[in-house]
């Protein structure tokens, strides 16, 4: 069983920074992808970005390409989202996620695993 623990989240003003966390245990798995999705109050949950196992591959949201830079942990099993330039519709719950299907998606449903969430509330 697959266990992601996110944190990092937290209240801060338009223009600022985050960095949020995520550990997967087990460590040995491989092939899989990283994802992290947001839902805010009365949306649906939304992609934000996800990254293959090794770290080669990546792909963003338009609403967060070139504020947001995810990556992975040297230990391969904790994945990071750099938040930059925070706008207050960035507020959310932010989800990490793993996909073990080998296939890249945007799609929560193509994700196996979830995190419990961390709140980012951006204020203007």
């Amino acid at each position: 069983q697959v266990q992601l623990q996110e944190s990092g989240g937290g209240l801060v003003q338009a223009g600022d920074s985050l960095r949020l966390s995520c550990a997967a245990s087990p460590r040995t798995l491989r092939n899989y992808f990283m994802g992290w999705f947001r839902q805010a109050p009365g949306k649906e949950r939304e992609f934000v970005a996800f990254i293959n196992w090794s770290g080669s591959s990546t792909s963003y949201a338009d609403s967060v390409k070139d504020r947001f830079t995810i990556s992975r942990g040297n230990a391969l099993n904790t994945v990071y989202l750099q938040m930059n330039s925070l706008k207050p519709e960035d507020t959310a719950v932010y989800y990490c996620a793993m996909n073990t299907r080998g296939v890249s998606s945007s799609l929560p449903r193509a994700y196996d695993f979830w995190g419990q969430g961390t709140q980012v509330t951006v204020s203007s």
